[in-house]
């Protein structure tokens, strides 16, 4: 079992709040890992509930008699975003609780939407629950488990999903991402909510991975699959809450020049991202156009998941074309600028050197293909991805 970065903070926060909710994609390992951490508790029993199962999802008729009987247990509920009007129930269980002397570890919640979709259900939690995020596999995880052995190429190439990158052969990732971007479409999302023609999302899903590292322009997109571009809008921010889909912001500070506002996107797993280019091998990955853009996303979701909640994340880009990659800001007013190349021989244009002058950037880091550590001009360090994830972490 590849260990996962979230087991110690996952383990952390059930010894201090009463309520912790894990929200991931499907199929990304939430199971899994509360399952691991259940059998873990020394001191208490653990119960498990799945609400996609009808036999599991009709107990909670009388959802208060049927949790009260789980006491000084930690319950495990999956899939919480099937049975909404459950958090204002599990606030005054909590509250009892707490009374009684019980305070920490009484559920963990497992969910397939987005934190802020699950707020709206559940603000009646504030300071009683704790959320934390499961993505797929990261770099950093599977330098970890077998630094070695490490190659950022399969990861890039197959995407992060377990079940695509722990797959025999690369034809059997290519199979499975394919079926799960078709259940997702057919099944998942109108399970969760959003009723959108699973030939429609499709659609839209493929044209955004034509724009992965670029700023949406709604009304193009609009035009294409002729709807308005506040339902492109919705469309977006649907794939977004589900995961599949990462907007970045653009950086918010100080500035007499005049920037672009609208967000990046990147397709969030880059295996997902070559199934909807229809880029089947890794020869035709690095012969692809769009092979520039992938590598950024890659390392960008990389580097992202990597952070903590002390570090605020966007991109700079000015309408002069002035850009930074990525803007990271974190803990001593410390801002970091990085650029992303996917050449072995990596250099930055004066457009980044540009940015950096503009946001005030205290670090300045050009993250390569390569594993050489290096300077270059102007103050700038050329670094390779595992060395630069190393950096984060002091």
């Amino acid at each position: 079992m590849i260990r996962r970065d979230l087991e110690h903070r996952l383990t952390n926060a059930l010894s201090h709040v009463p309520v912790v909710a894990v929200v991931g994609p499907r199929q990304v390992g939430k199971t899994t890992l509360a399952l691991e951490i259940a059998h873990q508790q020394p001191t208490k029993k653990a119960s498990y509930l799945d609400l996609e199962l009808d036999s599991d999802l009709s107990k909670l008729d009388d959802a208060e008699g049927y949790l009260k009987r789980f006491n000084n247990q930690l319950l495990i509920i999956d899939e919480v975003q099937r049975k909404p009007d459950l958090f204002r129930l599990l606030r005054g269980l909590v509250d009892v609780r707490k009374r009684e002397g019980e305070t920490a570890g009484q559920f963990l919640l497992l969910g397939s939407a987005s934190r802020e979709l699950l707020q709206q259900s559940s603000e009646t939690l504030a300071g009683r629950i704790r959320y934390l995020e499961l993505s797929p596999f990261s770099s950093w995880e599977i330098y970890t488990d077998d630094p070695l052995a490490f190659n950022p190429e399969k990861l890039w190439f197959r995407g992060g999903f377990p079940n695509s990158f722990l797959a025999p052969t690369d034809d059997e990732s290519w199979e499975w991402r394919n079926d799960f971007i078709s259940t997702y479409i057919e099944r998942d999302l109108p399970l969760m909510g959003p009723q959108v023609s699973a030939t429609r999302m499709k659609r839209f899903w493929t044209m955004l991975a034509h724009y992965h590292g670029q700023q949406v322009v709604y009304s193009d997109l609009g035009k294409s699959l002729e709807v308005s571009h506040t339902t492109i809008k919705s469309y977006l921010d649907i794939l977004t809450d589900f995961y599949m889909v990462r907007q970045i912001q653009p950086w918010a500070g100080n500035t007499k020049k005049r920037l672009i506002k609208s967000p990046k996107i990147y397709i969030r797993d880059t295996g997902l991202l070559h199934s909807l280019l229809n880029i089947s091998t890794f020869e035709g990955l690095l012969g692809n156009p769009a092979v520039g853009a992938s590598w950024e996303g890659f390392v960008m979701e990389s580097i992202i998941t990597r952070l903590s909640t002390k570090w605020q994340y966007s991109y700079y880009r000015t309408v002069t074309q002035t850009e930074i990659d990525l803007v990271l800001e974190g803990p001593g007013g410390q801002i970091w600028a990085i650029e992303i190349k996917k050449s072995g021989a990596p250099s930055v244009k004066k457009g980044f050197h540009a940015g950096c002058e503009d946001i005030k950037a205290t670090h300045k880091f050009v993250v390569y293909s390569g594993t050489e550590r290096f300077p270059l001009s102007d103050n700038v360090e050329a670094i390779g991805l595992v060395a630069f994830l190393k950096l984060i972490e002091e």
